[in-house]
């Protein structure tokens, strides 16, 4: 899929599950916040309960860009956690290594971070980490490799050039972004975890 084309299914998707998955997505979401599609100006008639939790874990996948499979599988790991299953099921999947490097300012979109950790640019501890899934441990540390920090993309984020599209930088992470270097300090909460999702809809898809 070219690159033009990828954009115009994130904007699709974006205005389909009402919210930006991407900073240009969110340009065209602000000028068109209705759904695509011939009718998407139109009062819509009121959704089903099915269809309203199904819109729910479809936007709670999408801004983590994971498979069904995976989003399954991250709720039957949380409703064997203690705790809320929902709040549980956001602080599995920040836990991923894609999520942290969005997080800590490395890239721009949770679709760049995963393909920076694809590529093997990203190292957990000194080693070379080539899995967006892997998840990261309380006191391990996301770095750049040395000869991937000296190209572009990541200059750019070394000098704060994502600023302007990401959140703030959570309470779990201590970043150095000079550096290219991020410890996650302890586990997340779901409070601070910067995605926009009704958990317990969620919850209550996956359990019908």
């Amino acid at each position: 899929m070219t690159a033009p084309a990828r954009h115009r299914r994130q904007v699709r998707l974006s205005r389909a599950l009402g919210i930006p998955l991407t900073p240009k997505a969110e340009k065209y979401f602000e000028r068109r916040p209705y759904p695509p599609g011939e009718h998407g100006r139109a009062r819509r008639r009121n959704d089903s309960d099915y269809s309203v939790r199904l819109k729910e874990k479809q936007r709670l996948r999408a801004q983590y860009g994971i498979r069904e499979a995976q989003m399954l599988a991250a709720y039957q790991e949380a409703k064997r956690l203690p705790g809320l299953t929902g709040d549980k099921i956001v602080e599995l999947l920040e836990v991923r290594l894609d999520a942290l490097v969005l997080r800590s300012g490395f890239a721009r979109t949770i679709a760049q971070a995963r393909q920076l950790v694809v590529h093997r640019h990203i190292m957990v501890d000194g080693k070379r980490v080539d899995r967006p899934s892997f998840k990261v441990k309380e006191g391990q540390m996301i770095h750049v490799h040395e000869k991937s920090a000296q190209m572009e993309p990541f200059q750019i984020a070394a000098a704060g050039g994502h600023r302007d599209v990401l959140p703030a930088t959570p309470g779990y992470l201590n970043v150095d972004l000079e550096a290219l270097q991020s410890t996650l300090v302890r586990a997340p909460k779901r409070e601070e975890v910067p995605v926009t999702a009704d958990v317990q809809l969620v919850v209550e898809y996956y359990a019908r």
